[in-house]
């Protein structure tokens, strides 16, 4: 049996002591208490737990400073803070330095133990992909991903989830960051609806009046009044993606909008007041276009309250597979068609190409591998062709050799050099297996 996962719980006052110990309390918990910052760090470092939870509020060392030295020592802990002050802003600070969660109180025990169970199993999930995490599938938000970088950003997601106003999202076209966008909506306190707007596909003419609506009169063709996005998601969240795109005419008064929360429609001296979540979202270097009079500095500090990067996927290159099995299964169903997989040579092709256009180039590769496979598996054949347009490694081979010889290479180490198991994975005979071994110099003569 597994040892008990130790949590950590320091206040100052005894009565939350004995409510939370008793609400946490469970077989496969181990509850240690103290009643002073000093004395919860000492416990900390001695008994090195997984989670701690601190009051923020407390005399000699607030739960900030608390957090920072558990941070110091070990990163990979655990830190709930809880107070009966809450703001978005030390929320927001409290995460950005840290913080697995923050809390307000007086505690509703059923969130309390939620946001625990949560947490305890997101910490599970980063030791097993540490242990090993090729060996492991998992899915968020309808997200495919096993990379231990992902899990860092799906963490992240999760604590700012409940406590952000703006977030500020970057990476490069094709990532996925309209699903992050998804993601920190759906786990919000929102309750009102996510509203999208691609700041590139509208013109500078126009948006003002997308953002913030108009009035019946206001220009030529303005026959009724119209609601802007920005009254639109009131209660919810306003998803602007690309907003490096957006007219610095309009910058200025979105600034506006997001500080006051309001708006002002076009044509009207009646401003309206909102409730709005803002997520913006680029591939743009923003501090650049800072630097070269394109973007406001003072919106993006606004809007950057908390930054999250979604990485390209040429850094998670080991969330291919898992990826192109997921589109694989994805579009059968949509093209009813039999598929089950992808040949281990195609595999190959697809986890040697560079992939600039990120995911999104990867499911429109996969989605007309679907349309074209005539068989129950995606082949070579119904890849691309500009994803064999490499350069060769060595003179005189080609980049479908090169991609046969990386897989030859793998399937015997995989198979600890034994060739009949290669070449069962590989689905040839075993002579086959040792003339391409003796083409490729990977056997003697």
């Amino acid at each position: 049996m597994s040892d008990p996962v130790r949590i950590v719980i320091i206040d100052d006052h005894k009565g939350s002591l004995e409510l939370l110990s008793a609400a946490l309390r469970r077989d496969h918990l181990s509850i240690h208490i103290a009643s002073s910052p000093a004395e919860g760090l000492e416990l900390v470092r001695r008994i090195h737990p997984r989670l701690v939870i601190t009051d923020l509020m407390m005399p000699g060392m607030n739960g900030l400073e608390v957090l920072s030295h558990i941070m110091s020592f070990d990163p990979t802990i655990d830190v709930v803070l809880m107070t009966a002050h809450y703001t978005t802003e030390t929320a927001v600070e409290a995460i950005r330095g840290g913080a697995a969660d923050y809390l307000q109180k007086p505690l509703k025990i059923p969130l309390l133990r939620e946001r625990i169970a949560t947490l305890l199993a997101s910490a599970e999930r980063r030791g097993r992909l540490a242990a090993g995490p090729a060996a492991h599938e998992f899915l968020f938000a309808g997200m495919s991903a096993r990379s231990e970088c992902m899990w860092e950003l799906f963490s992240r997601i999760e604590r700012i989830a409940p406590h952000f106003r703006s977030v500020l999202i970057g990476g490069p076209t094709g990532c996925g960051k309209d699903l992050v966008a998804g993601a920190l909506h759906a786990r919000s306190a929102a309750r009102g609806p996510l509203v999208v707007l691609n700041c590139s596909a509208v013109s500078e003419t126009l948006f003002e009046s997308e953002i913030f609506g108009h009035v019946r009169g206001a220009f030529t063709g303005a026959d009724r009044d119209k609601i802007g996005l920005f009254e639109l998601a009131s209660g919810g969240t306003l998803f602007l993606d690309e907003i490096g795109d957006m007219p610095l005419s309009t910058q200025a008064k979105l600034l506006r909008a997001v500080q006051n929360q309001e708006v002002l429609p076009v044509g009207s001296v009646t401003p309206r007041r909102v409730d709005v979540r803002v997520i913006a979202a680029t591939h743009r270097d923003l501090r650049a276009a800072i630097a070269k009079g394109g973007f406001r500095e003072d919106l993006f500090f606004r809007l950057s309250m908390v930054e999250l990067r979604v990485p390209p996927l040429s850094e998670r290159t080991g969330d291919i597979s898992l990826l192109a099995r997921f589109f694989t299964h994805k579009f059968a169903g949509e093209y009813n068609k039999s598929l089950s997989g992808i040949t281990p040579r195609a595999l190959a092709v697809l986890e040697n190409y560079s992939w600039p256009g990120n995911v999104r180039e990867l499911e429109h590769v996969i989605g007309r591998a679907c349309m074209l496979a005539d068989s129950d598996q995606i082949d070579v054949a119904d890849l691309p062709e500009h994803l064999f347009q490499r350069t060769p490694s060595t003179p005189g081979s080609s980049p479908l050799a090169d991609q046969e010889r990386r897989l030859i290479e793998r399937a015997l180490a995989d198979a600890h050099g034994n060739q009949s198991v290669a070449a069962r994975t590989l689905g040839i005979g075993r002579d086959a297996l040792r003339y391409k071994m003796r083409k490729f110099g990977l056997l003697s003569a």
